[in-house]
């Protein structure tokens, strides 16, 4: 499976470094899953994110392996959002992709690019007005640390990313391998709380 994680200048670092550990410590637990996992840029070059961490991915938009679980990170989106060729690149891959996801303001773009265009979706909570107001045909919540509906999951802000990706991992592969994940990484994670919490029916 090819997880492909979205990144851009002034993406926020926790967003795209906390998925990434989550998946990449899941497949060295557990081998055999053959899970790659890789950063997609826009173009080749280095990315600046957030507080000046520069960042070089492993493919740009226009070279990467086919995507089966696409993550698109939050952080300061808006020119990002502005750019056509990366909106067409998240609708199209999204469209051919088993999982879509997004960490934080991620789901913006998620919505500019028309994946998102109706139901429970969640952002970081500093975000969830300006969501709403954008996409008024989102039902956008500010509980809980993730929204799933079928194969679209969206997660609140930068932290949340994490428990997202664990709950992934338990779906994707079994909640025995994400508790040794978390348990592996030191994070706190339970998954009957997450099981209870932001899901949508």
């Amino acid at each position: 499976m090819q997880i492909g994680i979205l990144i851009y200048d002034d993406a926020e670092v926790l967003d795209f470094s906390g998925p990434f550990e989550v998946f990449s410590t899941a497949r060295r637990l557990q081998p055999e899953l053959d899970w790659q996992v890789a950063l997609i840029a826009p173009t080749p070059d280095r990315v600046q994110a957030r507080g000046g961490f520069p960042v070089m991915p492993h493919f740009s938009i226009t070279d990467h392996p086919p995507i089966d679980l696409l993550c698109v990170v939050g952080g300061v989106h808006h020119q990002a959002m502005a750019n056509p060729d990366l909106i067409h690149w998240i609708a199209e891959t999204a469209s051919k992709a088993r999982w879509v996801t997004s960490v934080c303001t991620g789901a913006f773009l998620l919505a500019k690019a028309g994946v998102l265009t109706s139901g429970k979706v969640t952002t970081h909570w500093e975000d969830v007005a300006e969501l709403q107001a954008l996409f008024p045909a989102l039902d956008v919540i500010d509980k809980g640390r993730w929204v799933k509906q079928g194969t679209i999951v969206t997660s609140a802000g930068i932290s949340a990313g994490i428990d997202m990706s664990l709950m992934l991992v338990a779906e994707l592969a079994s909640t025995a391998l994400a508790v040794q994940t978390a348990r592996q990484m030191d994070y706190t994670w339970s998954p009957d709380t997450d099981a209870c919490q932001g899901e949508a029916q």
